[in-house]
């Protein structure tokens, strides 16, 4: 079956760093797009980043656009966010995720699998 582990989260101060990470298993996808979203308490799920199966093409939500770079490993399935620069408005649970159907890079329906989330705190 398939599974995405996310790791990496924690509590940082503004302006420090993570990186998370995504582990996929049970299948192999390095023919898919995969993505990152976050959601923090009480609003809705948000698009972060996005990157191709090859990795030449991503995109970024405006609010991350540099501060936060999205980059993976096929050969390793797994995917990466690097997040420099962080604000408290950041906090939230940050999901990995792989796109199996047709849609709107940014929309969540577009995406077939999804990992448990890690979560992300950023004092002030």
């Amino acid at each position: 079956q398939v599974q995405l582990a996310e790791s990496g989260g924690g509590l940082v101060q503004a302006g420090g760093s993570l990186k998370l990470s995504c582990a996929a298993s049970g299948r192999t996808f390095g023919g898919n797009a995969m993505g990152w979203f976050r959601q923090a308490p009480g609003k809705e799920r948000d698009f972060v980043a996005t990157i191709s199966s090859s990795g030449e093409n991503i995109y970024y939500a405006d609010f991350v656009k540099g501060r936060f770079t999205i980059s993976r490993d096929n050969a390793k399935n797994t995917v990466y966010l690097q997040m420099d620069s962080l604000k408290p408005e950041d906090t939230a649970v940050y999901y990995c995720a792989v796109r199996t159907r047709a849609g709107a890079l940014g929309f969540a329906g577009a995406y077939g699998y999804w990992g448990q989330g890690t979560q992300v705190t950023v004092s002030s």
